[in-house]
């Protein structure tokens, strides 16, 4: 199977003067005008029966506070206690099998938990007893009836994938036994939600794949886009697993469910994370962090912090600027090509550090430890990171982020992906001030591939406590140099 190709900066050379954008090769658009397109892709990610289910645990709550009389205080803090709590157990999250018993465990359990949290809450606040336990007979009416309720949700659920096709578009990635027993079974079993519409290896066997199904051998991100896939399942390959990793990456890049078959998957067992397709275990991967509704809170604590400390460290910025007139003139501040979020490129802002000769060489040369043109403001401004501070107005832009890889220059950026296995892939989200690789010091003169690895364990892990970890650090780092 061919390496499928996912991003132009690993595959297509660029001209090495050129600094506008890497990433060439765009997936061609989709028919359809621009709001008609958005709405069907809106539309196409919506889970109907995680709504369904979010709408009968509200409207159940609503009902039972009503029965009870519990006031609106008491029936605020019901509702958002047992729904957060439910949420957080992935009550309401995106599954293939409807099984109502099968969920059941998760679904009382999170029922028991609102209940001893708000029956503590009413204790602690010294709320009448009666209230207290109007709430706990609340909770109690409402463990009782949601449970039928969800089974009849979950039965509308296959009844409506069966009858109407309500499945997601999907890509198998290998066509070999397992690949195409799984197509048959989506395709026997369309219940589970998935429709097979392709194979992406180098050539399956023709009288066994299932009928009716494109065989696609080269770029899957323009199959993915082309075929309106929701869901890519990654099978076994004919060849080496690099590029299921590339696949994975390139559905991960595009929005889609990702589905992988593990190892041994006869004794997998079942777990957070595994789903069931009949008699196979398909580990979900988690959704790209940059369609998470988390990341629009790390956006908006992105403007505010950057905001906040253009204006209290302005003054630190002018006392640097100082400094570097007094040491070698102008330009005060500093100007270069960074390539960003797919492979886009911007211009990326600090305080110069290094004296100006007659060529401006920065977009092709290395400056390491030791470095003749750094005088001692420059290194004095590289050790304690002031350097990096005009890049605050690049947060502002939404340029990047305060937590991401760091950016790299376009040249670089070619030579890396060309030598560095996956080093592509770390452009899925903004870059970042800061980042996972460098409080761990992996900075200036260090291990690319090392830092490789460290941006994409970032990505595939990414949470808000992830930032503020890799923040803490990044404060006790510059405090005690520790990694330096």
């Amino acid at each position: 199977m061919r390496r499928f190709s996912a991003v132009a900066v690993q595959t297509a050379p660029v001209p090495a003067d050129d600094v506008q954008e890497v990433d060439r090769r765009r997936p061609p658009p989709r028919r359809g005008g621009p709001e008609r397109r958005r709405a069907r892709d809106l539309l196409s990610r919506v889970n109907a029966v995680a709504v369904l289910l979010v709408l009968v645990d509200s409207g159940t709550l609503a009902a039972v506070c009503l029965d009870r009389r519990i006031g609106w205080a008491w029936g605020g803090a019901i509702a958002v206690t047992v729904l957060t709590i439910r949420a957080a157990w992935r009550v309401y999250r995106r599954r293939l099998w409807l099984s109502w018993l099968q969920d059941l465990p998760r679904s009382a359990a999170s029922s028991a938990l609102a209940f001893a949290l708000l029956t503590g809450i009413g204790l602690i606040s010294g709320a009448p007893p009666r209230e207290v336990v109007a709430v706990q007979w609340a909770m109690i009416a409402f463990a009782l009836v949601i449970e039928p309720i969800r089974w009849c949700v979950f039965a509308f659920g296959r009844w409506c994938r069966r009858r109407f096709d309500r499945c997601d578009r999907t890509i198998i990635v290998g066509a070999g036994e397992v690949g195409v027993n799984l197509a048959r079974t989506m395709l026997e079993h369309p219940q589970f939600g998935l429709r097979p519409v392709a194979f992406a290896d180098s050539g399956p066997d023709p009288d066994r794949h299932a009928p009716g199904l494109e065989v696609i051998d080269g770029d899957l991100a323009e199959a993915i886009v082309r075929l309106r896939a929701g869901t890519v399942v990654l099978a076994f390959s004919h060849t080496r697993d690099s590029p299921l990793v590339d696949a994975a990456i390139t559905a991960h890049r595009l929005g889609c469910s990702t589905l992988v078959v593990p190892r041994m998957y006869e004794l997998h067992p079942d777990g957070p994370g595994i789903e069931r397709l009949r008699s196979y275990p398909l580990m979900r991967l988690g959704t790209a962090p940059t369609s998470r509704p988390t990341w629009w809170i790390k956006r908006a604590a992105d403007l505010l912090l950057a905001a906040i400390a253009l204006v209290v460290l302005s003054p630190v910025i002018g006392l640097c600027a100082l400094a570097v007139l007094v040491e070698s003139g102008r330009p005060l501040f500093f100007r270069q090509v960074r390539v960003g979020m797919n492979g886009r490129t911007f211009v990326l802002y600090k305080i110069r550090s290094v004296r100006q000769s007659g060529e401006d060489d920065s977009q092709v040369k290395w400056s390491v430890v030791g470095d003749s043109r750094v005088g001692p403001v420059g290194r004095f401004l590289r050790r304690t990171s002031l350097d990096e501070l005009p890049q605050l107005w690049n947060v502002l832009r939404g340029d990047m982020c305060v937590v991401g890889p760091r950016p790299e220059r376009p040249g670089f950026v070619r030579e890396f992906s060309a030598i560095h296995e996956l080093y592509w892939a770390r452009h899925r989200v903004p870059t970042g001030l800061t980042g996972l690789a460098q409080v761990h010091g992996l900075r200036g003169d260090t291990s690319i591939a090392d830092r490789s690895r460290y941006d994409n364990y970032y990505i595939a892990n990414w949470s808000l406590w992830l930032d503020l970890r890799i923040l803490l650090m990044t404060a006790g780092e510059l405090c005690c140099r520790r990694n330096r």
